[in-house]
């Protein structure tokens, strides 16, 4: 038994703490002929961008992946602390400003707001920044394997609905083959009542090459060759199945088989019985198509 068969739809979500931050992956993953990835980032953590790409190929190797990403910061507000150096430093240039006519007095908000007046605290330090992407990256490992989990899931039951419409290709291969119409009884009754009509409507028709021509027909109107087919394709797609992995492009080739064989089957039906054969094995080919 080879890989097991997996979709290339599927959706996951992965949540985790990292001190008061909530990290949020989001992915969807739709069909692709490539495995082509779309990232979304919050501000202020475009470093992990990179490594944030790379990691789907390790778990897929199919699909449009979207992955979004949200931080956000716990209910307690993070504390600041003053830097008074830098704050007094801004007051005496103020003051100076006011003096001489050039501003007007400064605010409080106006001067907290300044650059270097608020220290960063440690959790807004470059190091905590880094720590933070670093849980984001690995939240990022979990909704990936959550994702893969959920594509294989729905593989194996697209899987099982493919060997269901494959059984019942079987059994209509087997009905054609079982079919009355097909006996060489069958075929030489349906001829001599055509001949008998020919023979009466014209006395001039030569029966030798009536002989041949009849033959001619029947040679064309036997469908040995497309069961055999068939069987032969059926057979190629249980081994696809079986063997897994990435698989969709050559299924798809061997349901045009398929239905290039139902196709030529009625066309060379002799019988309704065998043309509704034909029919209906139309309709499960589209159905695995599908």
């Amino acid at each position: 038994m080879g890989k097991p068969v997996a979709s290339m739809t599927g959706f996951a979500r992965a949540e985790a703490n990292h001190g008061d931050w909530r990290i949020v992956w989001e992915l969807r993953s739709v069909n692709g002929k490539s495995l082509d990835i779309r990232l979304r980032l919050p501000a202020g953590l475009e470093s992990l961008e990179l490594d944030a790409r790379r990691k789907p190929a390790a778990y897929l190797t199919r699909g449009n992946i979207q992955m979004s990403l949200q931080v956000q910061r716990g209910a307690a507000a993070p504390q600041r602390a003053i830097n008074r150096p830098a704050l007094l430093a801004y007051v005496a240039e103020a003051r100076w400003l006011v003096t001489e006519g050039h501003a007007s007095p400064p605010t409080a908000d106006g001067l907290l707001g300044l650059k270097g007046v608020l220290d960063a605290t440690p959790e807004e330090a470059p190091e905590a920044e880094t720590e933070l992407a670093s849980a984001a990256l690995q939240t990022l490992d979990g909704a990936l394997k959550d994702l893969a989990s959920a594509r294989a899931a729905e593989g194996a039951e697209i899987a099982a609905v493919l060997l269901r419409r494959l059984d019942e290709m079987d059994a209509l291969a087997a009905a054609a083959e079982a079919d009355p119409a097909r006996t060489a009884d069958a075929i030489r009754a349906r001829l001599r009542s055509q001949v008998e009509v020919l023979l009466s409507a014209s006395a001039a028709v030569d029966e030798g090459r009536l002989a041949q021509e009849a033959a001619l027909l029947a040679t064309r109107a036997d469908i040995r060759e497309e069961l055999d087919r068939l069987h032969a394709h059926l057979a190629a797609a249980r081994a696809l199945l079986s063997e897994g992995g990435a698989i969709g492009r050559r299924l798809d080739f061997l349901s045009q088989e398929f239905n290039r064989e139902s196709n030529t089957l009625c066309a060379k039906s002799n019988a309704a019985s065998l043309t509704a054969i034909g029919l209906q094995l139309k309709v499960v080919v589209d159905q695995f198509r599908e």
